[in-house]
């Protein structure tokens, strides 16, 4: 029988025989290292985009796949109107107006938005009324100027009073780099926002308000004799995109927030400042492809489920679980969802009362040396303060154990 060493010996020289016949037929293969899996390819570079600002963000992990200056503010133009909707939608759901109310398209809203202006208009008669969520309609679909503004008035009174109303319900959604002057996006001094946050905000519209958003696929809208298409030409283009809203003005330039969703999948661009409309449609068409191509999102957690469970001193019980107060969302690269660790930091003694959703710690999911989702760890269950004797017992196994 042959020793150990001496078969390894033989294996040795046999594996370099072969190499040495592989190269000699192939061609050298640098370090003598396998060509790389498919799925360790680094993804490709998103395509060429002519904003002057865009993104590309992930609906469901809210993370941004790429982007350039979206954190710069811009002019909004008409993509303003999707601000609008989403107040709108809050105040519906408020009870604070109703769909069936009568909007009166005023002299004011007419004037400034209507038919006789250079901007988009919706058509309705001024002096007369039509029902909120037609008048809605007429905003969404034909992106009106005279329907915004009379949308505002109605809720607020006055589109000063309804700018308040935008700025503060932006607060609420996280928009941080964005401040509203009026309702239709018209140029105003101080009415300015980000790539970044109209992705947010258009996540917020259909996370929050789903039944408003689908107003956004409406492909054509028609007012008394007048018959107007969706500005969004991807409607046509891509069976996979239900909105979102264009944007036009001599300073602002062309500009479109889309959304499509594939399968499970939905992706939201903001392509700010482009050229021209052609140009504007083709980017975002060229984006969502690029993501739907290269990336997945997946859950990894359940909101109030248990993660782990930890030791508890002092407490009334001994265990305490921990879990999240949202859904753990994560966006990777294709095929690379097997090479995720997830890493909890605790502390080593967790010691009682523990109020319940109070913070314990941290979970964060690893994809190589890249942290792509961290979030706190908080306990699902309140512990109370264990009794006097079983307090001082642990106290000396906590000592003994450090």
């Amino acid at each position: 029988m042959k020793s150990p060493a001496r078969l390894a010996g033989l294996l040795a020289a046999g594996l370099t025989l072969t190499l040495g016949l592989a190269v000699a037929q192939t061609g050298p293969v640098p370090n003598n290292q396998p060509p790389p899996a498919i799925d360790e390819l680094p993804v490709p570079p998103p395509p060429t985009v002519q904003a002057k600002a865009w993104i590309l963000i992930d609906y469901a992990s809210g993370n941004v796949l790429a982007g350039e200056n979206y954190d710069t503010q811009v002019e909004p133009a008409s993509i303003t109107k999707v601000m609008t909707s989403y107040v709108v939608a809050a105040e519906l759901k408020a009870g604070k107006v109703k769909r069936d109310d009568p909007v009166m398209m005023t002299e004011n809203a007419w004037r400034k938005g209507g038919a006789g202006t250079e901007g988009s208009y919706s058509g309705f008669e001024v002096n007369k009324t039509a029902p909120l969520i037609e008048m809605e309609k007429g905003m969404v679909v034909q992106s009106g100027n005279d329907a915004a503004i009379a949308l505002a008035e109605h809720i607020a009174g006055s589109e000063d009073a309804f700018a308040s109303l935008m700025n503060a319900y932006a607060k609420r959604i996280g928009l941080k780099h964005t401040h509203w002057m009026n309702p239709d996006g018209l140029p105003a001094e101080g009415h300015y926002t980000t790539a970044h946050d109209l992705a947010l905000l258009g996540r917020a519209l259909i996370h929050d308000f789903p039944e408003s958003y689908s107003l956004n696929k409406i492909k054509e809208y028609t007012v008394g004799p007048i018959t107007q298409s969706n500005r969004n030409r991807l409607l046509w283009r891509d069976a996979t995109v239900d909105g979102i809203k264009t944007g036009h003005t001599a300073t602002a330039g062309f500009c479109l927030m889309a959304s499509a969703q594939r399968g499970d999948q939905r992706l939201i661009s903001v392509v700010m400042g482009e050229p021209s409309d052609d140009q504007r449609i083709n980017d975002s068409q060229a984006l969502l492809n690029w993501g739907f191509r290269f990336f997945e999102t997946h859950k990894l957690y359940d909101a109030n489920k248990p993660i782990s469970t930890q030791r508890v001193w002092k407490g009334a019980e001994n265990e305490v679980r921990l879990g999240l107060t949202e859904p753990m969302m994560v966006t990777l690269p294709r095929g690379r969802y097997q090479q995720l660790k997830p890493v909890m930091d605790v502390p080593k003694q967790i010691v009682g009362p523990i109020a319940k959703g109070q913070k314990i710690g941290t979970v964060r999911v690893m994809l190589g040396n890249k942290v792509l989702a961290q979030r706190p760890l908080v306990a699902l269950d309140a512990v109370e303060e264990a009794g006097f004797f079983k307090r001082l017992w642990h106290e000396l196994l906590m000592w003994w154990n450090s």
